[in-house]
């Protein structure tokens, strides 16, 4: 293997750390700005070949991967932030190398193609010394895609076969779901996909919200007690009420007071985190019996009524007692 000392054994532990965590604990705002531009692929397509019943597709291979792979991952994602790239031209670099070579750094190939991009010395890369050299391969892969007119508007497959100008272009595409596992969580970009979620698992837009999620969620399957605020038990407002105490935002104890914490927006711009209001009138907040949080992707997560457990569910905008207002806490 060709990778240097600085991607040993603390890589790998970081690296199994952040893919197992599955959870987006920072922001990278800096990526976040050199994502401008860059046009958002259709949700399905920015989740990628998987198939019904493997949503958790893209994070068990990004677990497979052995040492060298993980270098190799780390360091495209740290030359991509080094060069202040976005986060997408790193997930094209993924995809285009767990092709080529599985993220090995390879001494052989078809013909005379070498390395993690399959580079070859006679069409101009570069000497068999720089198209086996890590640090080399990936910068001029990256030089490579900023020249290709339009990448940013491409399928990152798409991209990474501009690049490759391979004979099966499609095969790249299989890899999306993986390549944005590794860039959301190792890479620390929120939302890497453009959804509002990541790989069927919401994604909050802050670490508040991200903690609060978290915390709900773990208190799923234990029981409804109407006044509960736990830590066995929770009624609606009571989920809601430790669920962001363990993000450090105090909420008042009921629902309709809840309503007041926190920034209004339109019901139907909520985000991960937010909470979500049903009330005998839907116009008057004095009627307000319910509070559930939106997980994304038409799901909350609530503690309902008397013996049902906290759950997730699937949800609705057009439930006929939703007040029009969400409410972003800590806002």
């Amino acid at each position: 293997m060709r990778i240097g000392i600085l991607v040993g054994l603390l890589i790998v532990a970081v690296f199994a750390a952040v893919v197992t965590t599955g959870t987006v604990s920072k922001v990278v705002t800096d990526q976040q700005q050199a994502a401008a531009g860059i046009r958002n692929t259709s949700c399905d397509a920015a989740i990628g070949p998987t198939q019904p019943g493997q949503r958790d597709q893209g994070a068990n291979d990004a677990k497979s991967l052995d040492q060298e792979a993980q270098g190799i991952v780390a360091q495209i994602i740290s030359i991509g932030k080094q060069r202040n790239l976005s986060a997408r031209a790193w997930q094209v670099a993924i995809q285009a190398g767990k092709t080529e070579s599985g993220l090995h750094n390879l001494n052989h190939g078809d013909r005379d193609s070498l390395g993690i991009f399959q580079m070859r010395p006679s069409m101009g890369w570069g000497t068999v010394a720089q198209v086996t050299d890590v640090g080399y391969e990936i910068n001029k892969f990256y030089d490579v895609l900023l020249a290709v007119p339009g990448w940013a508007q491409m399928r990152p497959g798409e991209a990474a076969q501009a690049v490759e100008r391979s004979q099966f272009p499609d095969r790249y595409n299989m890899w999306e779901p993986m390549a944005a596992t590794l860039v959301q969580n190792l890479g620390q970009v929120v939302d890497a996909v453009g959804c509002g979620q990541g790989l069927g698992a919401a994604l909050p837009p802050s670490k508040v919200a991200a903690s609060a999620i978290q915390f709900a969620l773990s208190q799923l399957g234990k029981p409804y007690i109407w006044g509960a605020t736990g830590p066995d038990s929770y009624d609606c407002s009571g989920l809601m009420l430790r669920a962001y105490g363990a993000a450090g935002i105090t909420l008042d104890r009921v629902s309709q007071d809840q309503y007041k914490d926190g920034a209004m927006l339109p019901v139907r711009t909520a985000q991960p985190g937010d909470l979500l209001f049903l009330a005998n009138d839907p116009s008057n907040p004095a009627t307000i019996h319910h509070v559930m949080m939106y997980l994304g992707g038409n799901k909350v997560v609530e503690a309902q009524q008397t013996g049902v457990p906290v759950h997730t569910r699937a949800f609705s905008f057009d439930e006929h007692e939703l007040v029009a207002q969400a409410v972003r806490p800590g806002v």
